[in-house]
């Protein structure tokens, strides 16, 4: 590019060079916009005498708008890095936009906003992130808040092996169009697999913002200088992430329920020395897990497929079938894409009748692994058939059990064996077979961190915490307890944890009894379910102690919980809207105003699975 010569004009030659050498990397658009962002502010630089007065607008120039709003409704952290993604490339399109997670956002500011983007992805029964409930509810309550001015699109992730695939997502576009909001374009729903069409999403989405919307100066001027603007990074990078995954060392692979235990929970310990990773109570650590070879056997001899075979995956890569079914295709999932896939491909009459009734195949595959459906209806594929049924293997996410305030450069986890029979055959869970079974000290694991902002210890150590578990859900309490011990925090900590059997699965019970001990931990309840005749589960704790609970939450306790969403978390909250209501006299509709408003101020968290 050549530049006029220097003479005459209003800047000098150090100036000027820094000048072009910023803009020499602009595209196209972004020199149009850049263009546009320096006619504005030089008009907020006229003299204070113009200012005074309504500003002309120049012909053509774009006029000023509030940002897009991008509300990320993430789980398990799918939805915040299609969000983060999105907001990058309008960043580098000049269009303004402000990311929120939905936790940190309040639901009642709906009604000023001008346009939304909602990436939201669905957990449970069709239910909304833990993050998202409190929106979610907004919306679909008494008084939601008036959207008729607002344009929205929304973006779908789930699990199609669920019943109600993306339903959150469904939610939030249906009834923002039913409250009479503007939809910018049809909603689009994405699988476990989401990357692509979650890409084509984005790539659309910026399109029609560069087409339609006028760029945000005001929104970019606090960025400073045209350096500034240019040389921003555009990708928020960290040491390792899910897509670049730490090789850790197990350090610990430990038993922690009985011998006569009907559950085999272990403690696993990861080394993460020089991996320069850092975490905090409350995340949860990603872990790429390896199928079982026998059950990628069991799948081929079915399918009478070569296992040295060669096949092309998804994503352009060739590689053997064997190792694909091992390291790179879900084998212990069941699916309603495999089951109606390979319906066609075999033309079985049960199957073809049972992929015809919803209801019947989602029964189906909850209590069919893969490998009983190939070996009850055998049929000889080819191996690129086979992996074309398949979806890609996905990483687990388990609650961080430890503190680096604690054990430094470490990372703990808590898993519990999920394992069954089906066919006189014997099946265990992906992860946790890989995990509890088939590695063990001194093997490595690929692993990632995945931050949780919406399960965090109070920022006040002087705040008392309530914290209510099951199972392995005790897990992300142990890391709560070693950072409040070693940072001597001096609020007080009430643990109420159920499981089956106190002699057989009180899960970290010496230290447990020491915090208790010390004092650390103030007061403990614990439901032990088969220890007597009537079972005893934490919600029916919560229920006999709610008077020291409503207490503890008038003193501005934080109330946590962890464990299974399907069940217990609904059991534990129904048990707390209870107590609220009977010892705070408060009606049914008044008691779940004063959860919600402690959900939306942080008091009230869950780490529900």
């Amino acid at each position: 590019m050549s530049y006029p010569p220097l003479s005459g004009l209003p800047i000098n030659s150090d100036t000027l060079s820094e000048l072009q050498k910023n803009l020499s990397g602009l595209n196209p658009l972004q020199t149009a916009w850049l263009s546009g962002y320096l006619w504005a502010r030089s008009q907020q630089m006229e003299a204070p005498a113009a200012a005074s007065a309504p500003a002309a607008t120049a012909p053509g120039t774009p006029q000023q708008a509030s940002p897009v709003l991008i509300l990320s409704a993430s789980q398990t952290g799918n939805a915040r890095r299609v969000a983060q993604s999105l907001q990058d490339k309008l960043k580098a399109a000049g269009v303004a936009s402000v990311l929120k997670n939905t936790g940190d956002y309040k639901s009642r500011q709906l009604a000023s906003e001008r346009l939304v983007l909602i990436i939201a992805s669905t957990q449970g029964d069709g239910e909304p992130p833990e993050e998202a409930l409190t929106l979610h509810k907004a919306l679909f309550g008494k008084k939601p808040p008036d959207v008729k001015a607002l344009q929205f699109a929304v973006l779908g992730l789930g699990d199609s092996s669920y019943p109600d695939f993306c339903q959150a997502g469904k939610d939030f576009d249906s009834r923002l169009a039913e409250l009479g909001a503007q939809r910018l374009f049809e909603r689009v729903d994405c699988d476990l697999d989401y990357q692509a069409t979650a890409d084509e999403w984005v790539e659309k989405t910026v399109g029609w913002l560069v087409e339609h919307e006028s760029r945000n100066t005001e929104a970019t001027a606090a960025t400073g200088s045209v350096s500034a603007l240019v040389n921003e990074p555009q990708v928020h990078a960290q040491i390792y992430t899910r897509e670049k995954p730490f090789t850790a060392t197990i350090l610990t692979n430990q038993k922690i329920t009985s011998r006569d235990s009907l559950k085999d929970v272990r403690h696993l310990e990861f080394d993460l020395a020089d991996s320069g990773i850092r975490y905090q109570p409350g995340d949860a650590l990603g872990v790429w897990f390896r199928n079982d070879p026998a059950l990628a056997e069991s799948i081929l001899s079915s399918t009478g497929i070569d296992g040295a075979e060669k096949v092309t995956l998804a994503d352009g890569n060739s590689l053997a079938v064997r190792d694909a079914l091992v390291h790179r295709l879900e084998i212990t999932q069941n699916t309603p894409a495999f089951v109606k896939g390979y319906a066609q491909i075999t033309q079985d009459k049960a199957l073809l009748e049972l992929v015809a009734d919803s209801k019947a195949l989602q029964e189906y595959i909850t209590d069919t692994p893969i490998d009983v459906v190939l070996r009850r209806v055998p049929k000889v594929l080819t191996a690129q058939q086979l992996c074309g049924l398949l979806r890609p293997l996905t990483p687990r996410l388990y609650s961080i059990a430890s503190a680096q305030e604690e054990v430094g450069d470490e990372v703990h986890i808590t898993v519990a064996l999920v394992q069954y029979e089906q066919d006189a055959k014997q099946y265990q869970g992906g992860a946790s077979g890989y995990l509890n079974r088939r590695v063990q000290a001194g093997d490595e694991v690929e692993i990632f961190i995945e931050s949780s902002a919406n399960f965090r210890l109070p920022e006040d150590a002087q705040t008392s915490v309530i914290m209510i578990g099951a199972g392995t859900g005790i897990a992300p309490f142990r890391a709560f307890m070693q950072k409040r011990d070693a940072e001597d925090h001096q609020g007080s900590n009430w643990l109420i944890f159920g499981n089956q059997s106190f002699k057989d699965d009180f899960l970290y019970q010496l230290e447990w009894q020491q915090l208790a001990k010390s004092q650390r931990l103030s007061r403990y309840s614990f439901a032990w379910s088969r220890d007597q005749q009537e079972k005893v589960y934490v919600q029916h704790k919560l229920l006999q102690e709610g008077q020291q609970l409503w207490q503890w939450l008038q003193k501005g306790a934080h109330l946590y919980v962890c464990g299974d969403a399907s069940r217990m978390a609904k059991d534990v909250e129904a048990a707390l809207l209870a107590v609220i209501s009977r010892e705070g006299g408060l009606s049914a509709d008044d008691a779940d105003a004063y959860l919600d408003e402690l959900r939306e101020s942080h008091r009230y968290q869950r780490d529900v699975y």
